[in-house]
């Protein structure tokens, strides 16, 4: 019987440390730990993510997260087989920080080194702990991107879609801003919106006009913007009521912008005639409660398979990382000490670069 492999994942793309182990063996694949640790707190009076205390903040959490992360796996450090590691897209100082980190893991140990698109990662984690069959459809949707890609394999990817400005979380992150709300925005925003009745304050859905499947977020923000200055008072704030009912507005419009072009993106999908129709959804935004009822609605009017991963693996995180490392492993590929750190990595090489730019730069 073969000995098992077993691999170490490090992520380290924006503002969360993140560190995760797992096993391969005849069974199949295991993740036997994964480690996050955020930085909410340490960027939550600026209001976003900055990228210089977000790097700072890497160096000084990523071995924390790496010993964490082998301390639950039960497994022992000289006996991790391969290294893998977020080599971008993202904020260059994390993703420094992390490749440097690999690579100082991987000459210690003597075991080879692979380097990891992140969104690859997110590409690939609905298939962590569920049988997808190639080719799927998946909706990437995070603070960073948004886009729809046709996953043929574990390294071919084709763009179909995609944001051409403010990805949806992002959009999250600053309509949070403008309301008043904590950061992060996608989870306050949905809290907010609980109590909220958007249809009392109508805001656009840009682009579902225009055939195709790219999307548009900023008129949408600015939209907002305005429908707030509309309702401030005296004192330059907006009642509890408006802001709760502007919150349930902006996310119905996201949900209804992302239910409409999942249609279109589902309907190129099937022209591939897939033995095994699947719409699986990864990032951050997957979260959301509402975004994800609405495209499981559209799988099942398309009678496709809907897959999402579990929330811990719609987040940023080093289990998708690994799993997505170890898909370049069973490959025969692996990289070496000149793997370098890339704020931009797009999946699809052979598609032009998107329009506009987010908080991890131009759209990959």
């Amino acid at each position: 019987m073969p000995k098992p492999t077993y691999i170490l994942g490090i992520e380290s793309s924006c503002d969360d440390t993140a560190a995760a182990v797992l096993r391969q063996d005849y069974g199949g694949v295991s993740v036997l730990s994964s480690v996050v640790m955020g930085q909410d707190e340490l960027h939550r009076m600026f209001g976003g993510v900055v990228p210089e205390l977000a790097a700072r903040a890497h160096v000084e959490k990523l071995d924390l997260a790496v010993e964490e992360a082998i301390t639950q796996s039960g497994v022992k450090l000289q006996e991790i087989s391969v290294i893998a590691t977020t080599a971008g897209p993202g904020l260059i100082g994390g993703v420094v920080s992390g490749v440097m980190s690999a690579k100082g893991l991987s000459a210690a140990l003597n075991v080879p080194l692979i380097g990891v698109n992140h969104l690859a990662g997110h590409a690939l984690s609905p298939m962590i702990e569920e049988d997808v069959p190639f080719p799927y459809l998946i909706l990437l949707v995070s603070g960073g991107h948004c886009q729809f890609l046709i996953a043929h394999s574990a390294d071919r990817f084709t763009r179909i879609g995609g944001t051409i400005d403010d990805a949806p979380g992002e959009a999250f992150d600053k309509a949070a801003r403008l309301l008043g709300l904590p950061q992060p925005g996608g989870p306050n925003i949905e809290k907010a919106a609980r109590n909220g009745d958007g249809s009392r304050i109508p805001l656009p859905r840009p682009l579902l006009n225009k055939p195709g499947c790219d999307m548009s977020f900023s008129g949408l923000k600015t939209a907002l913007l305005r429908a707030r200055d509309e309702r401030l008072g005296g004192d330059n704030t907006i009642t509890a009521s408006d802001q709760a009912d502007l919150a349930e507005s902006f996310q119905g419009a996201v949900a209804d912008i992302l239910f409409e072009k999942s249609k279109r993106a589902l309907q190129r999908y099937l022209e591939e005639k897939p033995a095994h129709r699947s719409f699986a959804v990864a990032g951050g935004v997957a979260a959301n409660q509402l975004i994800r009822a609405r495209l499981q609605e559209v799988a099942e009017e398309f009678d496709s398979k809907f897959v999402a991963p579990p929330l811990k693996y719609c987040t940023d995180n080093a289990a998708m990382i690994a799993f997505a490392g170890l898909q370049r492993f069973n490959a025969g590929e692996q990289d070496d000490m000149t793997l370098s750190a890339r704020p931009r990595w797009p999946l699809d090489t052979q598609s032009p670069a998107m329009l506009g730019y987010g908080k991890k730069g131009a759209k990959a």
